[in-house]
């Protein structure tokens, strides 16, 4: 699933909304103590009060939020697994609300396998419908959008912590007199959701039952164990992690020696990448685009053979392909922070080139290109020139200096 496919399906979370049927949903009662199931229920969606619905549906939204390879990611799942998770997700969606539940258990029995949670835990599943109409071509038919659907049954995990309830200190207006009210009840967090999955996933509006969308709960930090023991799902590499493996590969290839200029025009090449790209999903950069991008950027002595040493040392793949949108920065913001012990500063890629590093009586110095007077605090800076104050008129008897010196130059070429 794309961005865009996920974004879709995310809106339809609202109650009353007849592109999105849920039938049943199926709620486990993990204790964390024992790491056993202490209750479970299924009950159709439709017997759940209206406070309660909003409720679930807002906590099915937060699964399905985050940026892709960040917090959500499209897993592949493994072919070699015995009672893979899979088929038991594919058995639960087509069968009856009885093999529903049979079928869950056993995804829950694989969560507790050699584990042991820090709270209780309530696992959800729903059963449910997602209907998207087939868009015309023709503006003006008479047949409505909604005759013709696609129909996608889908099943959802979301799996929240419980915390102790309260404790407070009320006032009985009848008797006149203040009580401590303790509440045994856990109360179940279904705003922050410590994991997810989404099966199947949805591309270009059919299903996809080899991959399942899994949800973080915290950005750029996967569950391997869940990946691979509940899921029994592929590893995955966030986009932390391709950014962290491109600048190693750049680092070796380069020496660690790259100068601001450089690296702009490196960053505006991958920029020109994903903006000529005709395909929704993002372009990755393989082993030959790494080096293309290097050598367009003005890296000439970039080889093919350093380039796959490189990637060897690094990632021990000379196959490894990178998203391009993992390793550049957001490229119209300012995304690259400059920390140093004096000041942060913040920058665009595309301004990059206006920074350098340079040494001055014996110091290193970062000098900021600008195309106007900087002011700080309302006060306007006074030019200088190699560290010294220089005083405006001393300042334009230099520039006319400067302009006689090269009209004379230009007459004598002449």
């Amino acid at each position: 699933m794309n961005k865009k496919e996920i974004a879709s399906f995310k809106r339809q979370f609202k109650v009353d909304n007849d592109l999105l049927q849920i039938r049943d949903i199926f709620n486990v009662y993990i204790m964390k103590e024992s790491s056993e199931i202490y209750h479970h229920q299924t009950l159709p969606f439709e017997m759940l009060d209206e406070d309660q619905k909003e409720l679930f549906m807002g906590n099915f939204k937060k699964v399905l939020s985050g940026q892709l390879d960040e917090k959500l990611f499209e897993l592949k799942f493994k072919s070699d697994v015995e009672d893979t998770s899979q088929l038991i997700l594919h058995r639960g969606l087509l069968g009856s609300t009885e093999d529903l539940q049979e079928q869950m258990l056993m995804i829950v029995e694989k969560m507790l396998q050699d584990k042991q949670y820090e709270h209780d835990i309530v696992v959800t599943f729903i059963k449910g419908e997602y209907l998207k109409s087939m868009k015309r071509g023709n503006a003006e038919a008479e047949i409505s959008d909604r005759d013709a659907m696609y129909s996608n049954p889908f099943i959802l995990c979301s799996i929240n912590k419980t915390q102790e309830p309260k404790k407070e200190l009320q006032f009985d207006y009848v008797q006149k007199e203040f009580k401590y009210e303790v509440k045994v009840d856990p109360i179940i967090n279904l705003n922050t959701p410590i994991a997810g999955f989404l099966f199947p996933v949805f591309t270009d509006n059919a299903a996809d039952v080899n991959h399942v969308l899994y949800s973080s709960g915290k950005a750029h930090e996967p569950d391997p164990e869940f990946i691979e023991e509940v899921l029994n799902a592929e590893e995955t590499m966030t986009a932390q992690d391709d950014k962290i493996v491109f600048e190693e590969i750049v680092k070796d290839i380069t020496g660690d020696q790259l100068n601001t200029a450089t690296l702009a025009n490196v960053y505006e090449e991958i920029n020109r990448v994903i903006e000529e790209s005709d395909e929704e999903d993002p372009p990755k950069l393989d082993r030959r685009e790494m080096e293309r991008v290097l050598k367009m950027s003005g890296l000439e002595e970039v080889t093919s053979e350093k380039v796959e040493a490189a990637y060897q040392k690094v990632i021990d793949d000379d196959k490894y392909e990178m998203k391009a949108s993992s390793v550049l920065p957001k490229y119209k913001s300012k995304s690259i922070k400059i920390k140093t012990k004096v000041a942060n500063i913040a920058i665009s890629p595309e301004d990059l080139r206006y920074v350098k590093q340079l040494q001055f009586n014996g110091k290193l110095c970062i000098m900021i290109e600008v195309e106007e007077d900087t002011i700080i605090e309302g006060f306007k800076m006074i030019p200088e020139a190699f560290g010294n104050p220089v005083k405006a008129e001393e300042l334009q008897t230099d520039l006319e200096d400067s302009e006689s010196t090269t009209a004379e130059e230009t007459n004598d070429q002449d």
